[in-house]
């Protein structure tokens, strides 16, 4: 059985995205990014990962692979008659990758993270000037079409969906472009990305209530 290692509400939420989305069995390990410990036995995380950091997917032959576009990549291409990626030799293939890049590159790391782990106005003056015209982009491509790549869902649009449900809290309203609004409400109707929001935020609302 696969196994995703997560944290609730981190950029691992596309990848249970993409799992149920599949219908595939896997098991899911909560990992405490701050102090880098897994929920189930209270052991050391970069034992399972030096990056400690999520997502941690472990094949069914125990091979480890990490990185969000490589996982999502890999969940896809397991059932691949679903379409959540383009098939090998497809030009969209290469857009899926595109469009998983900027995710990861433009708004996780240049905004979300630096947003959430940095507090002081000097490390955060750049990414906030720069994310208006960061999130132009997909607002302008989703104008007129539905999701990222060719006519139907894929695992960029997991991807892209969890880094714009992250930027509320992170203090940007995706209500100012229209565009981005309406495709995440699209995005959010699917059945098994609801279920999979749903289920992290019980489980963060649970681990903020629990004692320390």
């Amino acid at each position: 059985m696969l196994q995703l290692y997560f944290s609730p509400m981190a950029c691992s939420l596309a990848s249970r995205i993409a799992l149920m989305e599949t219908g595939l069995d896997a098991h899911y390990h909560l990992v405490h990014l701050r102090t880098k410990k897994v929920g189930d036995d209270d052991s050391d995380f970069r034992g399972i990962s030096s990056k400690g950091a999520v997502p941690v997917l472990v094949l069914e032959n125990g091979e480890r692979l990490t990185e969000s576009a490589a996982v999502l990549q890999y969940i896809a291409d397991l059932k691949p008659e679903l379409g959540l990626a383009p098939r090998f030799g497809d030009p969209d293939r290469y857009r899926l990758q595109e469009w998983l890049s900027f995710t990861g590159a433009e708004i996780h790391k240049a905004f979300l993270f630096p947003t959430f782990w940095y507090k002081d106005d000097a490390s955060l003056a750049k990414p906030r000037a720069r994310i208006t015209q960061t999130l132009s982009v997909p607002s302008a491509h989703l104008a007129d079409r539905e999701f990222l790549v060719g006519n139907r869902f894929t695992v960029a649009d997991a991807h892209l969906a969890w880094a714009l449900l992250l930027l509320r809290p992170a203090g940007v309203d995706i209500a100012q472009w229209p565009p981005l609004s309406a495709y995440l409400d699209r995005v959010q109707g699917r059945p098994a990305v609801r279920e999979a929001i749903a289920t992290e935020m019980e489980l963060r609302k649970t681990l903020t209530a629990s004692p320390a």
